[in-house]
């Protein structure tokens, strides 16, 4: 039988449970939670005369509509990693970009499509490598995080996991367009693959949702003319996608090898966690400074639990764009400079 000291112990304790409850049960209020999200589809040698006005136009239109598409599902009170996938789905299905349809071909001529996602709330991940019949890979990666035990899965077994789950089967040939037919053509007939620092394709997206949860993904095509079943960064959780409610959310493009060596993903994080560097500072130091000194070419997209964002690359230019709340959204493709000059 209790006492009545037990029983005003067990009332007060549960009014302190209650109380706890409450507060961390609490939705923010919007105007406290600088919600936001930044993609990319990818850094390299991008210059305006080689794009030109019609292509650069496609471009920029197809980034105001995928940073839109996210923008949205976070203004309707969606989660980050939802916004993620939003955006990537919507930059695999454009040719204009190496995910999906219009990713770059094999040495065999082949698509092989890599990707993952990571919930900065929980550190759970997904992803996916070496993907074929896939026409979203963001997606499967979404279900390896949410529907299995693992993390990682590649090739036919990861193709198994898929069709397990109900996701349908699509022919290899549908990410097939002549503009990288015509890519590995080139290659061939150089005799080698394409340069490492010419051009990427590969699109992500980080967000901070109203709930103050980040999240990351990237998908990719990887590298025209790859052989021997080649995985770059974008599927390794830390090199080429990292998200931690505690420091920050990052996704890459880039020459891959460089991004895994130096687990730049994880780095930028890290920076920030442990170092209490500004979100700036610390993709500053990674992607301009220790990748540039050791031939890295690329760069990352970044956003921080206070809804900072940082966008640096070391190369001519990397396809991009930005909203926060309230504002509009800002495109961008080449350096600041050169797009301050061209408005």
């Amino acid at each position: 039988m209790s006492t009545p000291h037990s029983t005003k112990r067990w009332i007060g304790a549960l009014a302190g449970l209650s109380l706890c409850t409450a507060t961390l049960g609490a939705d923010p209020s919007d105007d406290h939670v600088p919600y936001g999200i930044v993609i990319h589809g990818g850094a390299g040698t991008i210059t305006r005369s080689a794009l030109g006005p019609e292509k650069e136009a496609q471009i920029r239109a197809k980034l105001t509509e995928a940073v839109n598409a996210g923008y949205s599902v976070l203004e309707k009170n969606g989660s980050s990693l939802d916004a993620v996938v939003a955006v990537i789905e919507l930059l695999e299905d454009s040719p204009l970009f190496n995910a999906g349809i219009g990713a770059v071909y094999t040495d065999d001529a082949r698509h092989e499509l890599d990707a993952s996602i990571m919930d900065g709330a929980t550190r759970q991940a997904g992803a996916v490598a070496s993907v074929t019949t896939v026409r979203n890979p963001i997606r499967l990666a979404r279900a390896v995080l949410e529907q299995s035990e693992h993390v990682f899965l590649s090739g036919s077994g990861a193709e198994a996991f898929a069709r397990s789950i109900g996701l349908p089967a699509v022919e290899n040939d549908l990410f097939d367009t002549p503009f990288r037919r015509q890519q590995l053509e080139r290659a061939r007939d150089q005799a080698d693959a394409i340069r490492p620092d010419q051009k990427f394709g590969t699109v992500g997206a980080v967000a901070l949702d109203r709930h103050g949860n980040l999240a990351a993904g990237t998908s990719t095509g990887g590298m025209t003319r790859k052989r021997f079943g080649r995985i770059g960064d974008s599927p390794v959780i830390g090199a080429g996608t990292f998200a931690d409610n505690e420091s920050c959310a990052v996704s890459a493009t880039g020459h891959g090898e460089f991004f895994i060596r130096y687990v730049v993903a994880y780095d930028i994080c890290a920076r920030v966690r442990y170092r209490n560097e500004r979100l700036v500072d610390a993709a500053d130091a990674v992607v301009l400074e220790q990748l540039r000194d050791v031939g890295g070419s690329g760069g990352v997209i970044a956003i921080d639990r206070r809804g900072n964002m940082a966008m640096p690359f070391n190369t001519e230019g990397m396809y991009r764009a930005s909203r926060r709340v309230g504002e509009p959204p800002v495109v961008g493709i080449y350096s600041e400079r050169a797009e301050s000059d061209s408005q």
